[in-house]
Formats: structure tokens, C-alpha cells, sequence
């Protein structure tokens, strides 16, 4: 195996990545087990781990299973585990539970559940409900359902604790979002920039939309489609609308290659999972990148690698939350929303400039 080869797993242990599970195994000199990549057991020193291609590699060389990550089953005790936490949930939207019923219907401790739960899930059990009834609570008020109803179908006890959650996960109140968005005002700019054609749009708490296109007729049109019963305003050259032109001008400089950072508000929806990740990606540095398993592991979520992947795809402000700057393992752009060639041109515009700052 070559070194960088093994430097590879290495990184992939480090990050306790769960997506290498399955590729290989690691195992330890001093304790004579070994592990799945993922494995949360504290990490060995460097020179006292060796890698293998498959469980029975490593007993062939006297190496055993780890009893905590269990690298030959396929389904884990801890998966089954949160599996039962999970279902539990989910059955019992409607009805109070606390962590400690949860724990008991799982069979863990209430501690130690909690903090498995978050580790594989991505989020606490409560956050995990709460996103849960947002969900359901939305699909609900698009299907056509009364507020009120749609409220005691998500299982919240009371109309406040929707309105509470609508704040967070919808951008609006939920009458707002049943109608499409009516009542809502929503002003958007559009300009011309080496990347095509950009759309900002902001409602009165922060920008709501961040977009790219070949012409500004499909930029109104997808705008329209996310509200289409709002009062879409659209802001042309004149007086007023400091603030909308001020948001415009910061992203346009940062698209462009200024490493001046953005600091304009948001108003985008997004559960409690989807809202870490975010604010993970707006930690990465101007001209550097991060895998998708390299921000699960910093979320704390090391296994939540396609939810990670998932967030970014639902990231509705770019540039401003810079999805860009995520990609695969193996180097490969991966996907992205306004198209792998503007990715890559983002990318190599932040490389030229950092490498630039430096020298």
C-alpha cells in the first residue's frame, strides 16, 4: 500500500468517517483489536495502527473484533439502538414524552442516549421531534389544511408552539406559508457578473434568496415558484433600498474574489440539523475547502455524512453560506445547485486570490 494510501485511512480515522466503513479496517499494536474507520474509541498513536482490507485480514494477523464499533456486523447493537429511539419518536409526536421515555423505549441509559443519538443523528431527540412536527406541519399546510388543523395534525399542544416553530423552520407565520407566501414582501435585485447573471432577494428581517442564472426571466420565475403568492418588488436603479444594495454589493465583491467576508442578515428556513451545518460552512476559511465528512466530524455527526450533503443542497443564500467550498473525499467538485462549472470557477477564483494574499 502506498503512503499516500494509508495517509488516506488515516485522515478517514481521524474523521471517523462512516462512509470508509466497509472499505477497510484499522487495527492497534497495543491492544490487539481492531476497528471500523468510524469507530468512537479514543485514537491511537499513529505508529500503533496498522490497516487492513477486511475483518478477516485482521484476524488473520491475531488482531480481534472491537466490541464497542463491532467492525463485522451489519447492523450495530447502537444502531438498532437509536433505530428504536427514533421509531419511538416518530410514533409519539403527538404525545409528551421526555428523554428519559425515549431512553427507556430504546434500552440505554437517558446520558448515554443523548449523546449517541446526536453523534449518529445529527441532533438531539428533541430537536429531532421538532423537526419532525416542522416537517409535518408543513406538508400539512401545503396539502391545503386550516392552520389550527394542521397545528394538531404536527402534534404541537398549542397554536403558540407552531407560530414559535414557524419562526425558525418556515421564515413566517404558518397562515403565511399556507398561502404561499401572501402577505409577505419580498424586494430583489438583479446583476450581471463573471459567474451569469445574480438574483438577492430579501424580505424585511434579512436576504432570503441567493441565485444564479443565464437570464434574470428564469431568475424571477424560480423566486416566483418558492413564493408564489407574494408581493415580489423588484428594486432598479434610483434612491432608497440602502440596505437591499448594500447586500448586493457585498456579494458581488465576494463572488468576485474579495476576501472581505459577508456579514448581511438571512432569513432562510431550515431545521436544527440543516442550521449547524450552515453555520459550520460559514467557519470555512476564504480559499480553503472541507469534505463533507470533514464537516460531519466538526458537527459532531461524523455518520451524518449524506445529511450533510443534503443540507448543502437546501442552502438557499450561496456565496453567503458557502456551500461551495464542500466537496468529496476523493477531491471530486460533487454537486452543486447553479451548476458544477460555476463551482469550479468560484473555487479556483478563492484559490488564486488566498494564494496571492500570501505571498
Amino acid at each position: 500500500m502506498s503512503r499516500a494510501s494509508m495517509q488516506t485511512r488515516w485522515n478517514a480515522v481521524v474523521a471517523r468517517d462512516s462512509a470508509q466503513d466497509g472499505k477497510f479496517v484499522y487495527a492497534v499494536a497495543t491492544t490487539g483489536v481492531y476497528c471500523r474507520p468510524s469507530c468512537p474509541s479514543r485514537h491511537a498513536l499513529r505508529a500503533n495502527v496498522s490497516f487492513f482490507a477486511d475483518p478477516d485480514a485482521a484476524e488473520a494477523a491475531g488482531f480481534r473484533a472491537c466490541r464497542r464499533c463491532e467492525p463485522r456486523a451489519t447492523v450495530r447493537a447502537t444502531d438498532r439502538v437509536i433505530a428504536r429511539a427514533r421509531a419511538f419518536v416518530e410514533s409519539h409526536l403527538d404525545e409528551p414524552h421526555t428523554l428519559a421515555d425515549i431512553a427507556r423505549a430504546a434500552g440505554m441509559s437517558a446520558t448515554h442516549l443523548q449523546r449517541t443519538f446526536k453523534r449518529l443523528v445529527g441532533v438531539s431527540p428533541r430537536h429531532y421531534a421538532a423537526a419532525l412536527r416542522a416537517e409535518r406541519l408543513k406538508s400539512n399546510l401545503r396539502k391545503g389544511s386550516t392552520v389550527s388543523r394542521a397545528t394538531f395534525d404536527a402534534g404541537y399542544g398549542a397554536s403558540s408552539r407552531a407560530y414559535d416553530a414557524a419562526t425558525e423552520q418556515l421564515g413566517m407565520t404558518p397562515g403565511a406559508y399556507r398561502r404561499g407566501g401572501e402577505g409577505v414582501r419580498i424586494r430583489y435585485m438583479t446583476a450581471a457578473t463573471s459567474l451569469g447573471r445574480l438574483l438577492v432577494a430579501a424580505t424585511d428581517r434579512g436576504v432570503c434568496a441567493v441565485t444564479f442564472g443565464d437570464d434574470d426571466a428564469a431568475l424571477e420565475h424560480a423566486l416566483h415558484s418558492e413564493y408564489p403568492l407574494s408581493t415580489r418588488v423588484r428594486v432598479r436603479a434610483g434612491a432608497g433600498n440602502v440596505d437591499l444594495r448594500g447586500w448586493m454589493a457585498e456579494v458581488t465583491a465576494h463572488l468576485e474574489g474579495a476576501d472581505t467576508g459577508i456579514e448581511v442578515p438571512i432569513d432562510v428556513s431550515g431545521t436544527a440539523f440543516q442550521r449547524r451545518v450552515w453555520d459550520e460552512l460559514k467557519r470555512i476559511p476564504f480559499g480553503e475547502t472541507r469534505s463533507y465528512s470533514e464537516v460531519a466530524a466538526s458537527i459532531d455527526a461524523p455518520r451524518a455524512v449524506r445529511a450533510v450533503a443534503s443540507a448543502c443542497a437546501r442552502n438557499r443564500v450561496s456565496i453567503i453560506i458557502p456551500c461551495h467550498r464542500v466537496m468529496r473525499e476523493t477531491g471530486a467538485l460533487g454537486g452543486y445547485r447553479w451548476g458544477v462549472e460555476r463551482k469550479e470557477k468560484l473555487l479556483a477564483r478563492e484559490h488564486a486570490f488566498a494564494a496571492r494574499r500570501v505571498s
